[in-house]
């Protein structure tokens, strides 16, 4: 039986990304007096490259060859990536990153059912915590038994040790869960630990191969905002993705 619902987090619980994360890099090498700077579109190629850190070395070593490393070059790093989450947090304090469409309803109605929540994310544990806070609840950290986050693994998406861990931590099968993902990446990642999954697509990932998912969606739906399925069976006239599409996805 479905046991536990396992999610990730930039793109999928929130649209983070375009207006969240990117800004605050933007604003980090700013503040370094560094002339890096990440358009829309840029940060869109950068996104085949998980991970913040991994994110700015992938830059400079494609797009920007002219930079030279100073001796620091590892502490810069890890300095700008702490710049960033002060940056995102103080985002999210002001309500700037709502939850997707269908997003709480969702979490609200798995908790009801006694479902048990997970989150497998590369983003880290602060920004994680910072999310839940201010776009679902001021408990909203309570809400996941277990939150796999950041550098807890040491190979990230499209890698599946991020997925293992929750599930050893839950201390459940991957026959007995779903994930939730918006990316190839995190396809690959989930897919690569066992699970099924579940993809609401964003602006950056519409056209990623999604073919290995249980369903592709616009988003989970509610009936302010209708899902629209893209691939994989119809909600039967439902206007969102509930609990008991779910349960048929997960036995299917």
């Amino acid at each position: 039986m479905l046991q536990a619902l396992i999610f990730d987090v930039d793109g999928t619980l929130a649209d983070t990304e375009r207006d969240g994360h990117r800004p605050a890099f933007n604003r980090a090498f700013e503040e370094a007096g560094l002339d890096w700077h990440w358009d829309v579109a840029l940060y869109g190629e950068l996104l085949a490259v998980t991970g913040g850190k991994e994110r700015m070395r992938h830059y400079l070593n494609c797009y920007r060859p002219d930079y030279r490393q100073p001796a620091d070059f590892n502490d810069l790093v890890i300095r700008l990536h702490a710049a960033k989450t002060r940056h995102y947090t103080e985002m999210l304090a002001t309500g700037a990153i709502p939850l997707r469409g269908g997003v709480r309803r969702l979490l609200a109605e798995a908790r009801a059912a006694g479902l048990r929540l997970a989150i497998a994310t590369t983003t880290t544990p602060a920004n994680v915590s910072a999310l839940l806070a201010h776009s679902l609840s001021a408990d909203g950290e309570s809400w996941f038994e277990v939150i796999g986050a950041g550098d807890v693994v040491p190979a990230k998406k499209p890698a599946p040790d991020i997925y293992n861990y929750v599930l050893d931590r839950l201390g459940l099968s991957p026959n007995e869960c779903l994930a939730f993902e918006d990316s190839e990446n995190g396809l690959k990642s989930s897919r690569g630990a066992g699970l099924k999954t579940v993809v609401t697509v964003n602006d950056y990932t519409r056209d990623h191969d999604f073919g290995a998912a249980a369903i592709v969606l616009d988003r989970l739906g509610d009936p302010a905002m209708p899902a629209t399925v893209l691939a994989g069976p119809a909600l039967n006239g439902s206007c969102c993705l509930d609990l008991s599409t779910l349960r048929k996805l997960h036995a299917a």
